[in-house]
């Protein structure tokens, strides 16, 4: 259903600010967001930063979405308090030039930067009050940083819940650890609204497919694969992943373990590999655009993260028809709730188990497949956070 805006002829300006374009999924939901919402009767305008050393960057987005956007190169995710102020300043001269109705910030330091922007407007333009809005895809406040460090953030963050008319968890599990656990914001503050993809061309991938994936992939039809997808860095646990891939092999040894991703974990990660005795079954395939290829020639998706918000290439592998096993972090049993397949995390033995048994159970493993391939479809397609958040932005203005 396409939502219909109260008073169509209204234009609602909106400023959505995300710190980089990195690879995943808030950098699809912000770069698709700017351009979706101009047939609804909203004029939006993002901000993005630069990509660290190492990192994939989904610039490339701006350009196929026909995005109105702006480059910000002091915008960062590290703490550099000189660029820090020189962005603030670059954001609050937008707003001003811009005039929004809302500003929306993704990512923490967007979300600091942003929020204090349209604050300062605020503070000296009460008759155009702008309505603040900020997206949590997830949280840093568990397993990034230290112990001082986190409870910086965690101060942070309760100081831009006052100044932000609406805070939007991309999961309700997500929600309930700011709100409950972290004491940011209040819960009536909080909407849970879940991500949104383009999943049809993972929904398209048949048979036919499948077989040309392997092909591409050089792989025989006939071999069991797990694969995972994501940033090479601590908070995957890439190296969880490889102490299941060497209990798998125990029992299933001629499976072939994919790594779709690359960072700066890569060479530790390789050389974990070649100390288990695993290299030879282990593939880093490194960043890697053709997705539908990866997930087509895959048997089982596995995700061994410390911490996940609603993890996206999950969502995208079991949209292709692949079961998927995963660590019980964040937002995982928003997308797969299954005792069986959801392990605590570090639990190497127990999703090697889980793992192992899909493999070894081809007729459960096509079940499993369908029914999440069925479940994922009917609740993250892209429409349905079109509307869920102009709905939210008309209730604002």
């Amino acid at each position: 259903m396409i939502h219909r805006r109260s008073d169509p002829t209204r234009r609602v300006r909106v400023l959505r600010i995300i710190t980089r374009l990195n690879i995943g999924g808030p950098s699809i939901h912000a770069v698709k967001l700017t351009s979706a919402l101009t047939p609804l009767g909203f004029d939006t305008r993002l901000i993005y930063g630069r990509v660290a050393a190492g990192e994939g960057e989904m610039a490339d987005l701006l350009e196929r979405e026909r995005a109105d956007a702006t480059f910000l190169p002091t915008l960062q995710r590290s703490i550099a308090p000189l660029a820090d102020l020189r962005s603030l300043a670059a954001i609050v001269g937008q707003i001003r030039r811009f005039r929004p109705d809302v500003v929306h910030t993704h990512m923490a330091k967007a979300g600091l930067l942003g929020r204090v922007a349209a604050f300062l407007f605020n503070l000296t333009h009460p008759r155009t009050r702008i309505a603040v809005i900020h997206t949590y895809h997830g949280h840093v406040l568990d397993g990034y940083f230290s112990r001082s460090v986190t409870a910086t953030f965690i101060g942070l963050e309760r100081l831009l819940a006052r100044v932000s008319d609406v805070l939007i968890a991309v999961s309700p599990r997500v929600r309930d650890d700011l709100v409950q656990q972290h004491r940011i914001g209040r819960a009536a503050q909080f909407e849970v609204v879940p991500l949104g993809l383009d999943l049809d061309p993972f929904a398209a991938i048949d048979d036919q497919s499948r077989r040309a994936a392997r092909a591409a992939l050089d792989i025989d039809a006939a071999t069991p694969v797990v694969t995972t997808v994501g940033r090479l860095t601590a908070i995957k646990q890439h190296e969880l992943f490889l102490d299941v891939a060497a209990r798998v092999l125990a029992s299933v040894p001629d499976a072939i373990f994919l790594i779709a991703g690359d960072g700066e974990r890569r060479g530790d990660l390789e050389a974990r590999a070649a100390r288990l005795g695993i290299a030879a079954r282990v593939r880093f395939l490194g960043w890697r655009r053709d997705l539908t290829t990866i997930y087509g020639a895959s048997d089982v998706f596995l995700l061994t993260s410390r911490n996940e918000g609603t993890p996206v290439a999950l969502i995208e592998a079991m949209a292709s028809g692949v079961a998927g096993v995963a660590t019980d972090v964040g937002g995982v049993r928003d997308v797969l709730d299954d005792a069986d397949l959801v392990r605590p995390f570090g639990d190497a033995d127990g999703l090697a188990s889980a793992v192992a048994a899909l493999l070894r159970d081809p007729d459960r493993r096509r079940v499993v497949a369908a029914a999440g391939r069925d479940s994922v479809l009917a609740r993250f397609r892209f429409n349905r956070l079109r509307d869920d958040i102009a709905a939210l932005y008309d209730r604002l203005r």
